[in-house]
């Protein structure tokens, strides 16, 4: 359950971006989208449009092009024709002004500890330079040790989430509440922060570099957990603690300087998560060549067995990690741990020579930055003004940014548009706070475009982190054993995982044909319909949940259970909760595995992980989101002065679960048809035509709104 979440530091390091992105939508929401992007009010004017592409391929402009070039300075060859423009088909007789491309090429960035670049979207080594023969790199072999490394990431991570709790309230004497929220406000945070991660890899570091460090860090932490767990001064004393005291709050709490540092590796932890996360899926798709045959299914393929390892390391964690803690204590469950992502570790570094690299693109946010504020200085500027030379970009098929390649224009937010506009005062070594390229805008569009969808899995992800702790308090009430073998409570999240695992293992012999069929989807549904068909899913597994609650509730009052919420009722089968436990993992493989997809492929090049740090962004958000929805609750549905029960009452038979599971279905509804909405208005990159263009601009009487 929940398979897909992360961990990591303080919130006021994803801010920045957080607020720059804020203030693209911002600006966004005034922008109209229109079909053309230069449309005049003046009349039914078409702007003629002439590429660029067979005047560079002449001798003359290559020969300066290339003189240029060798000067770290591209301009337009001389001598471009100007092209006249059309009133529907007829010329007019004022020339327009060619597409005036002026850029300076700077060679001082380098990749992380000081190694070369090499332009475009190209696949290096280690070192930065080209790699001769890639077929010895990558593929699946390498993707492999990629997946290792995330197993044994995400057993930790779950061995964490499932233990921690219990940990702080019978170890470390907590309130149970208290624990519960501690415990889900760090993995919100840690969620959250993933955009870090995501910035860092894509800004400086690569995502090869970003993943080695933050692994090393993450560690240190499980290295400090086990401390933690196994030496007595860090813990209070557990001599006078018995069951009845630990309920009645009676045993001795932790000193702060204990909980201070459990609280200071539990967030360096999430720290080291937070570095992973964003980066592992990207690096993983980076081994397969874009350029090759079988990508798309290769991709695709990809994907599903990246969460299909994110399930076997959950299931360890929900199964052989808790029998450890059962039988070997804490410090042994933690140590488990530890050990298991040491290993994981020395097996990426052992795949080093096989990995293929992106170069960083710079920073995404001084790249977003520039964008705003030269949108802003130039929102008066007209699109059909005397002193409007053209939109910006330099010439061949490479962008400015390092480790990207070219962006078609497209024609929404046209208000973003005016960041490129090239006015005569731009002079010939614009700012590139007052100049961008087209490139670079469309990047700034592309992540605003994204945001709905990711913003749509913030309910499953909401729904996911209420069933951690509701679920768990409904297996309490009833029977676990299973045959003569008693499950222990903390292990039923397994069931969700079997069913994942299970449904990635039939997902291309069984689902995609089924899929195929009712689609016409050569790969059963695209990366858009797979998010919604498991949005779907987790409306009918908290709407099961609701009901079978109903039925749970009346049983345990009228079988005398009403005031005894620990103890299980021997007649009602805790495996009644496999149902909504399945229809969840159902949820997860379609809408997760679907959106990790969509977002690597239709991020920009320079920007994969922050693309990917989406998804956990999302994640985090749902968790916030749980923790404020529930705190709602609570105070509007129940009054202690009155002694009126809250719908999350800790004694879950005079609570009413039931409504609050109708709850999140209702929203999870609403959520789903915003969810339609947008899919519906999206459009897939790969359905854009791409050509460098000369966009032209005419000169006429009457004026016209920019």
């Amino acid at each position: 359950m929940g398979l897909h979440r992360g961990l990591v530091g303080p919130p006021s390091l994803f801010l920045p971006l957080g607020f720059i992105l804020l203030l693209a939508s911002q600006a966004a929401a005034n922008c109209p989208i229109i079909t053309n992007p230069f449309h005049l009010d003046a009349g039914p004017l078409k702007l003629h449009v002439k590429t660029l592409f067979t005047h560079l391929s002449s001798g003359t402009a290559a020969r300066e092009l290339a003189r240029d070039m060798g000067s770290g300075e591209i301009k337009s060859p001389e001598g471009l024709p100007e092209t006249p423009a059309t009133y529907d088909g007829v010329s007019n007789p004022i020339h327009s002004k060619k597409l005036g491309i002026h850029f300076l090429e700077s060679d001082n960035r380098r990749m992380a500890f000081g190694r070369g670049y090499t332009g475009g979207t190209t696949p290096v080594n280690i070192h930065g330079k080209p790699i001769p023969d890639l077929s010895k790199t990558g593929g699946w072999i390498a993707a492999l040790f990629i997946f290792g490394n995330e197993m044994a990431e995400r057993m930790a991570y779950f061995g964490l989430s499932v233990n921690m709790v219990a940990f702080m309230f019978y170890i470390m004497h907590r309130p149970f509440t208290s624990s519960s929220n501690a415990v889900n406000n760090f993995l919100g945070i840690s969620q959250a922060s993933s955009v870090l991660g995501g910035f860092l890899a894509d800004a400086y570091l690569g995502r090869y570099w970003t993943i080695a460090i933050f692994t090393t860090i993450y560690l240190a932490g499980l290295t400090g957990i086990t401390l933690c767990a196994t030496m007595n001064v860090f813990m209070p004393d557990q001599g006078q603690c018995d069951q009845l005291s630990l309920l009645l709050g009676n045993c001795e709490p932790a000193k702060p300087w204990q909980m201070l540092y459990l609280n200071t590796v539990l967030y360096v932890t999430g720290f080291g998560a937070a570095g992973i996360r964003p980066c592992v899926s990207s690096f993983g798709a980076d081994q397969f060549d874009e350029r090759g045959e079988n990508y798309k299914s290769h991709l695709d393929r990809f994907f599903n067995f990246f969460y299909l390892s994110v399930t076997i390391g959950a299931i360890v964690a929900f199964t052989l990690v808790v029998y450890i803690q059962m039988k070997h204590g804490w410090g042994s469950a933690f140590g488990s741990l530890a050990i298991a992502m040491g290993m994981s570790n020395l097996l990426f570094f052992v795949g080093t020579p096989l990995y293929r690299h992106r170069l960083p693109g710079g920073s995404p946010l001084t790249r977003v930055a520039q964008v705003l504020v030269a949108a802003f200085q130039k929102r008066k500027a007209s699109f059909s003004s005397s002193e409007l030379v053209g939109l910006y970009e330099v010439p061949g098929k490479r962008s400015a940014i390092k480790g990207s390649g070219k962006i078609a224009h497209t024609d929404d937010f046209r208000c973003l548009d005016k960041a490129a506009l090239q006015l005569k005062e731009d002079g010939v070594d614009p700012s590139p706070w007052r100049l961008c390229t087209v490139t670079q805008v469309e990047e700034v569009k592309i992540l605003i475009k994204l945001v709905p969808i990711p913003a749509c899995t913030i309910m499953l992800n909401l729904i996911l982190t209420e069933y951690l702790t509701l679920s768990v308090q409904q297996a309490y009430t009833l029977n676990t054993h299973l045959g003569h073998l008693k499950l222990p409570v903390t292990s039923m999240p397994v069931f969700p995982c079997l069913s994942i695992f299970l449904i990635l293992s039939l997902y291309y012999s069984v689902f995609v044909p089924i899929f195929r069929r009712i689609t016409g989807h050569p790969r059963g549904a695209s990366q858009l319909q797979r998010v919604g068909i498991g949005l779907a899913f987790s409306i009918l597994s908290v709407a099961w949940a609701a009901i079978f609650e109903r039925y749970r509730r009346k049983y345990a009052i009228e079988h005398g259970y009403e005031f005894s919420f620990l103890t299980p009722m021997p007649n009602l089968s805790a495996y009644w909760l496999l149902i909504q436990y399945c229809l969840i993992g159902i949820a997860e493989v379609f809408c997760i595995v679907g959106l990790l997809e969509f977002l690597y492929e239709e991020a920009p090049d320079a920007m994969k992980s922050i693309g990917s740090a989406y998804a956990a962004l999302a994640g985090g958000i749902g968790c916030f989101a749980a923790s404020i929805l529930n705190s709602i609750v609570k105070s509007v549905t129940g009054n202690p002065d009155k002694r009126q029960q809250s719908w999350l009452s800790q004694n879950i038979n005079t609570g009413r679960f039931e409504y609050f599971y109708w709850l999140l279905t209702v929203l999870g509804a609403i959520n789903f048809c915003a969810f339609l909405y947008s899919a519906r208005r999206y459009k897939y990159r790969a359905e854009q035509k791409f050509g460098i263009q000369e966009v032209v601009t005419i000169k006429q009487n009457t004026p016209a709104r920019g």
